[in-house]
């Protein structure tokens, strides 16, 4: 997590950086955080300018608190949807993401977990670094990180 937190401030910093070399105004910040997640130390997604930059996802299902059985396949479908509901929520779509970051708790699980990714992005494939973990929180087999622009 503390990488992650670390990364998000160096872009910020870079585009910052970016936009007074070319005269431009540094884009706005704003931190999306719904009103469930009060105890959360992070934000559900982060609006930069025109991008929205996705904090990790993984498999639970909104409704019952639980990931879903079966394994990464049916856990890799419930964080696409997920994603796919967050960004929504914030005015972006599947359509508009340009990078993911997918971390597996067993690399081995790639192959079935990618099954399942690709029929997400039918028409464009986002940039995409995948790698194994040592664990991953409430046990699960993935978790799944999304830059996109709004629409």
């Amino acid at each position: 997590m503390k990488f992650k937190v670390l990364g998000i401030v160096l872009i910020l910093v870079l585009i910052s950086c970016q936009a007074q070399q070319t005269g431009e105004q540094a884009p706005s910040v704003e931190f999306l955080t719904p009103d469930d997640s009060a105890n959360r130390p992070f934000s559900e997604a982060v609006r930069v300018g025109n991008w929205l930059i996705l904090s990790g996802k993984i498999g639970i299902n909104p409704e019952t608190g639980a990931l879903p059985p079966g394994g990464i396949k049916p856990e890799t479908k419930q964080t696409m949807e997920n994603i796919k509901r967050t960004l929504e929520k914030y005015g972006s779509s599947l359509d508009q993401v340009v990078k993911c970051t997918v971390m597996l708790a067993d690399i081995s699980e790639w192959s079935a977990m990618n099954e399942v990714y690709v029929t997400y992005f039918p028409d464009h494939k986002p940039a995409r670094s995948a790698f194994g973990t040592s664990g991953l929180a409430r046990g699960a087999r993935l978790e799944i990180e999304c830059w996109a622009v709004d629409k």
